[in-house]
């Protein structure tokens, strides 16, 4: 059975998106379980409606920063709109919390989720099989229902990646003057590597997709 980690961007999330120093606080109700340890599920935080709306998150992930030292650590996940959560302050799991930074809470920037990732099995991750580069799918099967996402790569169970100039769902050995695949150090570099065609198949683990938004909903 197929089991895909689905690599999702979202393009109207911009540098220039707002950014709203939080409160972050631990809360021992917010579960932080494997599937959340690994990336396979996004993890859940609580967030004033209007705070999420300060943020134009409209798909309701957001990416919570907190400066620890001289490193940044980031913790994107799903809010859960909660009208008694204040304003200037994010909840998100006390073990989380505890392990990232050792206190039960911090000082932080919420701002609107640029990427995440999920993990999908069967049956939604059959539905992606056969579909190539530049194709679209629902959005329902990673949990963005009204919205299409478009597919941009992908690579293997070795980290090869899918060209889209490349038919079918094979593996060979190409001449690239540069990416994907490639990145060359001189002009006029060429060397010649291992890649994916352009068409998911079971051998594919990792899929790179963008959000589709229609002319109404600019």
């Amino acid at each position: 059975m197929p089991e895909f980690k689905i690599v999702i961007s979202d393009p109207q999330a911009k540098a220039d998106s707002p950014i709203v120093k939080v409160k972050v606080k631990g809360d021992g109700n917010i579960e932080c379980g494997e599937e959340e340890k690994s990336q396979r599920k996004l993890p859940t935080c609580k967030a004033n409606p209007k705070l999420l709306e300060k943020l134009g998150a409209v798909h309701r992930v957001i990416t919570i920063r907190i400066r620890k030292e001289e490193k940044k650590i980031k913790h994107t996940c799903k809010a859960v709109a909660d009208a008694e959560v204040p304003e200037d302050e994010v909840r998100v799991s006390l073990e989380w919390l505890g392990d990232a930074v050792g206190a039960e809470e911090a000082e932080g920037e919420a701002f609107r989720a640029k990427a995440w990732q999920v993990a999908i099995g069967s049956p939604q991750a059959d539905q992606l099989i056969g579909l190539k580069i530049g194709d679209t799918f629902d959005g329902s099967i990673v949990g963005l229902r009204g919205y299409q996402l478009r597919i941009r790569g992908g690579s293997d169970n070795s980290g090869f990646p899918m060209i889209p100039s490349i038919p079918g769902p094979v593996k060979k050995r190409v001449l690239l003057s540069g990416p994907p695949g490639f990145h060359p150090r001189e002009k006029g570099e060429r060397r010649r590597k291992t890649v994916r065609g352009n068409t998911i198949s079971h051998d594919i683990v990792q899929i790179n997709t963008v959000i589709v938004y229609s002319e109404e909903r600019r």
